[in-house]
């Protein structure tokens, strides 16, 4: 590449676009602790008490129970950063993703649920992702879904799933669900869905890295229901009736 275009190379990566990158002979640490501070300090909250969790389960979020926040610009710049963060920051993704979907209206409650957040990110700045140089080409996923949690659509919330390359997290994702299940089986099951195809897509993409799987990937789930259909696909006549949700 050099000889067609002018390359200078600046050695290992330390620092790009809000990205802090250590090396050591045990592996690569990667967060964000930099932009953290900034977002911190651009809302007053340096000096915070910090927050246990990035939210209140208690608290059920929804589009008409509050009084609307005015400042709607300033809201939806706070969400943006927040959804930036979440590159280093996989434990807030579910928080956010949630607020984000009242970005056309968003009330009190949904500005008081970020500032949140941010409370829980002053607690631990230097949070991120660790990718270990020993991990072995074992891919393993959790996934989890509630059942019909969204008071304005009465939606399932995808709690999200996590994918591990052994022990280092290298993908995750937290969305609302796209149609109204009719059980938390169904909710699961579809939760369980979503993060096939992106075992699959990293199957394909470390095969075509010529890196060789040792074992079959595992997918984790909590709901006995859900497991027996994929165990079983003629357990599905019986699906609409399995609406309890079963911890393992």
């Amino acid at each position: 590449m050099n000889k067609t275009f002018k390359i200078k190379d600046l050695g290992d990566l330390r620092y790009f676009l809000d990205f802090e990158v250590a090396r050591s002979k045990k592996g690569i640490m990667m967060n964000q602790m930099k932009y953290a501070l900034e977002l911190l300090t651009d809302a007053g909250l340096l000096a915070c008490k910090p927050a246990v969790t990035p939210m209140d389960n208690l608290i059920k979020l929804s589009s008409t129970r509050s009084v609307p926040f005015t400042d709607v610009h300033a809201y939806r710049r706070l969400i943006g950063r927040l959804m930036y963060l979440t590159n280093t920051r996989p434990d807030i993704t579910c928080s956010v993703q949630q607020l984000s979907q009242f970005l056309d209206k968003p009330t009190i409650a949904h500005y008081n649920a970020a500032i949140r957040i941010l409370k829980d990110i002053k607690g631990a700045l230097s949070l991120g992702l660790f990718f270990s140089s020993s991990s072995s080409a074992h891919l393993k996923a959790f996934c989890v879904s509630d059942w019909g949690t969204c008071s304005d659509s009465r939606q399932s919330m995808t709690g999200g799933f996590n994918v591990y390359l052994r022990n280092s997290l290298i993908s995750w994702k937290s969305k609302k669900q796209g149609t109204i299940s009719k059980s938390s089986c169904e909710a699961e099951y579809r939760a369980m869905a979503t993060v096939t195809f992106e075992i699959q897509w990293l199957v394909y993409l470390l095969q075509d890295l010529k890196i060789p799987f040792e074992q079959p990937s595992l997918l984790y789930c909590d709901n006995d229901s859900a497991r027996y259909i994929t165990a079983n696909p003629m357990f599905h006549e019986r699906t609409k009736h399995r609406n309890r949700l079963s911890h393992c």
